[in-house]
């Protein structure tokens, strides 16, 4: 009687599911490498579980798609069909970190009643899940449900949405420090951006991150209420009206919904990389596996390189027989040190137009500047802000492109909501056919640089103008830790590609002599941690954020900055862990660029050089000086010879950073 009454409920509830068709099933799929287990099941509900060897990474979570006609595509679910395929192969990559990606995966492919799919894919360094949809017409999306619980309280680098423009949730630069806390800790209802970090303890870490965003909104996350170690999606709703505050949009009402779309796609992926060393973490390629291939037949006319820019140094020029500032003469002078050092760029910042794109300021000769430039094989970008550039698209990119401008760098999108991902891709299209360049600012990353690589670099990092205005205590003590940040962010925010960082400051502080001056600022930090940002941060167009009178000055650092390339053959960790330290290699044809950072704790690393082929080697090294403890601009220049397999000792002092270009000896 006893084993009755213990099997009738379970009878009952098969019975019901399989009644109504949505009998519980479930799914695996291994990485090739067999190290990854990735589960479903599909029933009453669609969820996804993650296993790493014998660690749980993310515990059953639910994922769906609610639409307006009151269906939740996953909930319930009854698979119709599957189908299982192994991919192994690689493509080429001119604007990136190497030149090659070896794609190797599994993938499930559930067909689901209801005409929607939902496809897995398994990788040796992680998995990825996104739906598609096979319906007629337009669908008008509710809500998405993305869950991500994880099996333990772990501690997590977490980049809040710390600032929004009077109140409006959703707009933001996409800038964030990282706040280090355990996932139950997480601030409730604080939203935060993607990549965000997990540290799953035994050194395996997890990061989340999404990819292909198109006509969709862009993914934040938020604490779950349900699960004390968990993380939901939450999207900004589509805005039906707005403000603007100054350039920047600001949603003043919502719809009821994320999204209106074609009913036959596919939506953005949902994607977590597993990593059993930190050093994995700054040399992954997910986002370029995931990312639809390049839609740009001809990509002849792009070129990396790197730019003199005007904004963060303030124009600050000395020595000169005119007054430096928005001015024809200014941005000449610009162009002659750009040439001088053989770089690719000039980037005119904001104040070279008034209050149309079409209307150039009047001590703005741009025709004239082109043709300047073109003399001395140094292209023109002109900064722009979205909403102008939005505004005047048809008019404006034609125009320029025709005078022979090379690309703008758009400003202030602040947002990703639906109707700002749609912009950005008209944006990123028209650019593409006028032939310009693209570098975007106010947003992230989420593939675009591979679909269309004439997007060279991307921001959504607090980088180099933030030292412009960092905050104190009351006792005088920096607030904001640049150094840490700097040693975090390559294995975080570069998850998801190029960061426009805009290394280079000349003017370096240690903690007791860093100060924050508008119009003459300075790093934190040490001279050779600034230097050592030409390899670590991934950029294929990189600026010299200093002003050419700082760089002529110390022409010897800057003859080391102009010839680190922007794209790279091929990247190699040589150690590192998240928030502490860095140390990359990266090779362009047979000369080796290495650069390593640290946060304020000095450290003794050995460098193996085992990474270089045979052969005979000479590398030009650049230190910390004995004393840049306490002034942190002093550096010691050495030039070594090298063999495959030498070992050195480098010592790096507080926030502090080792650089080298290494050449083969012929």
């Amino acid at each position: 009687m006893n084993k009755t009454v213990f099997k009738l409920p379970l009878l009952i509830s098969f019975l019901c599911l399989y009644t109504t068709g949505y009998a519980q099933k479930t799914f695996e799929l291994k990485s090739p490498d067999g190290c990854i287990t990735l589960t479903i099941q599909a029933g009453k509900e669609l969820t996804w579980q993650v296993d790493h060897e014998q660690t749980q990474i993310i515990t059953p979570s639910a994922i769906s798609l609610s639409l307006s006609t009151g269906e939740v595509l996953g909930k319930p679910v009854k698979v119709t069909k599957t189908s299982r395929k192994q991919i192994n192969s690689s493509f080429g990559t001119p604007f990136y970190k190497k030149s090659q990606v070896h794609d190797h995966y599994n993938q499930l492919l559930l067909q689901c009643a209801g005409n929607y799919s939902v496809e897995f894919r398994a990788y040796n360094d992680g998995v990825a899940y996104r739906f598609l949809t096979d319906r007629k017409g337009e669908l008008t999306i509710l809500h998405e449900e993305a869950g991500f619980r994880f099996a333990g309280d772990h501690k997590a680098f977490i980049p809040y949405v710390n600032k929004t423009h009077e109140g409006s949730r959703y707009s933001f630069s996409f800038e964030s420090f990282y706040d280090e806390m355990k996932l139950s800790d997480m601030f409730p209802d604080s939203l935060a951006i993607l990549p965000l970090l997990v540290d799953c303890g035994n050194g395996k870490k997890a990061a989340i991150l999404e990819c292909d965003v198109e006509d969709y909104p862009g993914m934040f996350l938020l604490s779950d209420p349900q699960h004390p170690t968990g993380l939901k999606a939450a999207f900004a709703p589509y805005p039906l009206e707005w403000k603007f505050n100054d350039i920047i949009f600001i949603p003043t009402e919502y719809a009821g919904y994320i999204a209106k779309t074609n009913g036959k796609r596919s939506y953005p992926w949902r994607a977590v990389v597993i990593s059993t060393q930190d050093a994995h973490l700054a040399d992954n390629d997910m986002i370029q596996k995931l990312a639809p291939a390049c839609k740009i037949q001809d990509i002849s006319w792009i070129k990396p390189g790197k730019a003199a820019w005007n904004w963060w140094n303030s124009a600050n020029l000395t020595g000169v027989s005119f007054r430096a500032g928005m001015n024809t003469e200014t941005f000449k002078y610009f162009i002659d040190f750009a040439a001088a050092n053989q770089l690719e760029y000039v980037v005119v910042d904001a104040g070279w137009s008034i209050n149309s794109l079409m209307d150039v300021h009047p001590e703005m000769n741009i025709p004239e500047l082109v043709r300047y430039g073109n003399g001395k094989n140094v292209g023109i970008i002109l900064w722009s802000g979205w909403k102008q550039t939005a505004e005047e698209l048809e008019t404006v990119f034609p125009h320029y492109a025709k005078m022979g401008v090379k690309g703008f760098k758009v400003d202030f999108f602040d947002n990703d909501n639906q109707r700002m991902i749609k912009s950005m891709k008209e944006i990123v299209e028209a650019a593409a056919e006028n032939q310009l360049l693209l570098d975007l600012h106010g947003f992230r990353s989420t593939g675009i640089q591979r679909s269309y690589p004439n997007v060279v670099s991307i921001e959504g990092v607090k980088g180099l103008e933030n030292f412009k205005w960092a905050p104190f205590d009351e006792q005088g003590n920096i607030l904001d830790d640049f150094p840490r940040y700097d040693v975090t962010a390559p294995y975080v925010r570069m998850l998801a590609g190029p960061m426009d960082y805009t290394p280079g400051a000349m003017k370096n502080g240690t903690k007791e002599t860093y100060r924050t001056i508008d119009r003459h600022p300075m790093s934190q930090g040490t001279r050779v941690h600034q230097m050592a940002m030409y390899t670590i941060f991934e950029s294929p167009i990189q600026m010299l954020s200093d002003s050419p009178t700082a760089y002529m000055k110390e022409q010897e650092c800057t003859d080391f900055i102009a010839k680190v390339p922007t794209v790279f053959d091929e990247t190699k960790m040589l150690g590192g862990e998240v928030g502490e330290y860095i140390i990359m290699a990266r090779r362009k044809g047979q000369t080796w660029y290495v650069g390593a950072m640290t946060n304020w704790t000095p450290r003794e690393k050995t460098i193996d050089f085992s990474f270089l082929p045979e052969g005979n080697y000479e590398a030009e090294i650049f230190m910390d000086g004995i004393n840049s403890d306490r002034e942190a601009t002093d550096y010691k220049k050495e030039t070594v010879s090298l063999s495959s397999g030498d070992t050195m000792v480098m010592n790096m002092y507080p926030g502090g950073g080792w650089t080298a270009r290494i050449s083969p000896i012929r």
